[in-house]
Order: structure tokens, then sequence, then C-alpha cells
């Protein structure tokens, strides 16, 4: 599962990247033959500028970076439905990117985390979806912090080529097929309703501000990636929480 297939990786609309704004470029082979939908929503919402301007909000030194949320806060997503769970065999190596969630598997909807160093206890209960395969450097260089004082930025995603049709989504699945048509204008809506939440995402000093929903860090919480707590998998908080992935085992 480490070794991308060769069909895979010949697809351009297989390669995000993020330009960060630390000057650094990231180049991540997405794996749609390991985790299609999950892909597809990352491809879909890169396609309509969902991503730009937005931060890496929750960066553990050592473990992983999380970002992909319009609030800024863990605690949002696009306006599109939650992906089912698509727990696979690629590993949480460094470099891989996973998708974050809330403690429910099927929750995972636009934030992201990037692996800093090799977490296998994430294996099978996250969505691997793709692996960093240029500008490692650059995440490396990610502000650091819960939220950072001053956050890395996404100053623009891109995909390599045009936005690809949806996947196959089989009868058995949790949620109904959609046509990329549909999608499409799903994810036009997502960029218009969520314009505001990005514009704020993208200001150079935003923290977030106390909310009835915000729940504080680094406590484990529903919609976070993982704290560095030692128990896998985070117990949901008595109010609406940012995503979490599980704590790192203390070695």
């Amino acid at each position: 599962m480490v070794i991308t297939p060769a069909e895979v990786a010949a697809d351009p609309a297989n390669r995000w990247t993020l330009e960060l704004s630390n000057g650094g470029k990231v180049v991540i082979q997405l794996r749609p033959d390991v985790a299609p939908q999950h892909v597809y929503r990352i491809q879909l919402l890169t396609s309509h500028g969902f991503y730009n301007g937005l931060s890496f909000h929750r960066v553990i030194s050592g473990f992983m970076a999380q970002g992909g949320d319009p609030k800024g806060t863990g605690e949002g997503g696009s306006t599109l439905p939650d992906v089912p769970a698509e727990f696979n065999d690629l590993p949480h190596l460094r470099g891989v990117a996973s998708m974050a969630r809330s403690e429910a598997p099927d929750s995972a909807n636009s934030q992201f985390f990037i692996i800093l160093s090799p977490t296998m206890k994430l294996d099978h209960k996250y969505s691997a979806f793709g692996r960093v395969i240029e500008g490692m450097a650059a995440v490396d260089n990610i502000a650091v912090g819960e939220p950072p004082a001053q956050p890395t930025k996404i100053v623009r995603a891109t995909i390599g080529g045009p936005l690809p049709p949806p996947p196959v989504v089989t009868a058995a699945a949790p949620v109904p097929a959609e046509t990329q048509d549909a999608q499409s204008k799903a994810a036009e809506a997502v960029v218009q309703s969520d314009q505001r939440a990005i514009v704020n995402a993208g200001s150079p000093a935003e923290t977030p501000q106390p909310t009835s929903q915000e729940a504080p860090a680094p406590q484990p919480t529903p919609q976070e990636t993982p704290a560095p707590q030692p128990t896998p998998q985070e117990t949901p908080a008595p109010q609406p929480t940012p995503q979490e992935a599980p704590a790192p085992q203390p070695h």
C-alpha cells in the first residue's frame, strides 16, 4: 500500500499542491486506490478554492499538522455531507495525509492532518488518503501551536489536472452516490456560504475566540486531530468540539 500504483501516479489530478504562507510548497500524492471518496472530496473542494486562505490551526511538534477548517478552530468543515470512513492499509508514516474526524467513524468532512513522525496507532482508525512527495521541509516549518500565535496559511491549493468524475458508490455504502454536477453545485455553495469564514481564517493574526462550541486545547475533544494524551481515541466532550484524532501513546 506504500507504493503508489503507476496509473494513480500518472494522473495529474492526483497531485495536490499546497502553497504555504511560510514560502514553501507541498505536493501530496493522492491515493484514490485506497480512499476514493476522501480523495474526491479533497479534489472537489480544492477545485472550488475552498482551502485557499485556511490555516493550520493545530500543530503538535513531532506528531502532526492539522488544517482544512474554515473556522480555524477545529470545529468547522464544508457544508457538504460527511464522508463515510475508508480505513485502509496505508500506514501513518511521516508525510502521510489523513482525514480528521470526530469520534464517529463516518464524520470526516474537510479537515486533514499531515503526519510529522510515524504514528502507527492511527492505522485503520483514520482514513489516510495520500503522502507528501515534495516539500516535507515546508511541512516541518509549519508554525506550532494549538492554535499557533501566527498560524501558517494555505495561500493556494490546486490539483494538477481536471476534476475527475466522482467515484462510484456501491449500494452498500452508508451514503447514496451523487453525480459530479450535483456535487459541483454543492461545492460552489460551500465556497459562497463559507466565504466569510474563509476570509476570517486567512487573517494573519487570527486566533480562535471563545465560543459556546469551543473546547479548550489540548484537552481531548471529538473534532481535532490527535492530542498528546495517552489514549488511542478521544472521548466526546459535553458540547460540540473540534475534530480530533487519537492521542499519541507514550514511548
